[in-house]
């Protein structure tokens, strides 16, 4: 920087200074002002903050399993105490189940049937190696893949990166597809609404399938690994929290990203990750 700018810089008129630091601080006050004087409103009115924003319930027989609605409910009425209170400790589960939401590498958008492109593959070799260390920890007990190839392709490589021989299932159901109309809506990708109704209901399916607590014959914590598709993760992400389903476009997955999702025994339900890639360099992040 030569001096002549350095002389004129320093040598700004104190009142412009003034009049610049004045209307920066008034910038930065003004949403603080609009937030407290919110605030005030509706302090002082008599609404509560539940009403300005409503909210639902949980709903703890999500999947018709809670120990409530298995029991027989002629055999229960007619119970004693001793009796009802063995009958639900009978028909409660035990264990937690972890499921493991992937989705699949990037891949050839072009050309069909959509096979996954060699940086693809490298995100599949470092997801499954991610997978195999954490494996000495917690034994995987099943792999769950869609049939679509790029889907596949992902799986057997993670499958490959494994200590072991884990069972694997492949299930058109976990295909890819249009879960739920979102809010907002998309600028470029609008499906007609027969996908929307038709994709839909099979997603759900694929929700009611895969994402529910333990059954009361399983007696161990199982973790299963289903590689999918980000419109599937998202969706079943919104489905299993109780959010608002036409949210699940907010969320971005990237490619071989990790989602993990844990069920208690009693229904409740928890994220521990979302869209994790630390697995991933920034290199080889994608989203498509």
């Amino acid at each position: 920087m030569g001096v002549f700018s350095r002389v004129v810089k320093t040598t700004i008129p104190l009142g412009a200074a003034a009049l610049t630091a004045y209307t920066y601080k008034d910038d930065i006050a003004s949403p603080f002002r609009q937030l407290n004087s919110f605030v005030t409103d509706v302090s002082s009115s008599s609404t509560t903050f539940d009403s300005n924003f409503p909210r639902g319930r949980w709903n703890s027989n999500w999947d018709f399993r809670d120990p409530m609605s298995l029991v027989n409910e002629k055999k229960y009425s007619k119970a004693t105490d001793e009796e009802k209170e063995k009958m639900i400790k009978e028909a409660t589960p035990t264990a937690t189940r972890t499921i493991v939401l992937i989705r699949h590498g990037q891949y050839d958008q072009k050309n069909k049937p959509h096979p996954l492109s060699e940086l693809g593959r490298e995100q599949a070799v470092l997801v499954g190696k991610r997978l195999a260390a954490s494996h000495k920890r917690t034994e995987i007990d099943v792999v769950h893949m869609s049939t679509m190839t790029r889907a596949t392709e992902t799986a057997n490589i993670i499958l490959d990166q494994l200590p072991s021989e884990i069972p694997r299932n492949s299930d058109s159901i976990l295909e890819e597809g249009a879960p739920y109309p979102p809010v907002p809506e998309h600028s470029e990708w609008k499906p007609p609404a027969n996908e929307f109704y038709s994709e839909g209901a099979r997603i759900e399916s694929a929700f009611r399938k895969y994402i529910h607590r333990a059954s009361v014959k399983q007696k161990k914590h199982t973790l299963d690994v289903i590689v999918c598709h980000g419109n599937v993760i998202r969706y079943f992400v919104c489905r299993a929290l109780q959010f608002p389903p036409e949210g699940w476009l907010r969320m971005g997955i990237a490619n071989c990203s990790i989602t993990v999702l844990s069920i208690r025994p009693n229904g409740e339900v928890s994220i521990r990750s979302v869209g994790d890639i630390g697995h991933l360099p920034d290199e080889k992040i994608t989203f498509n």
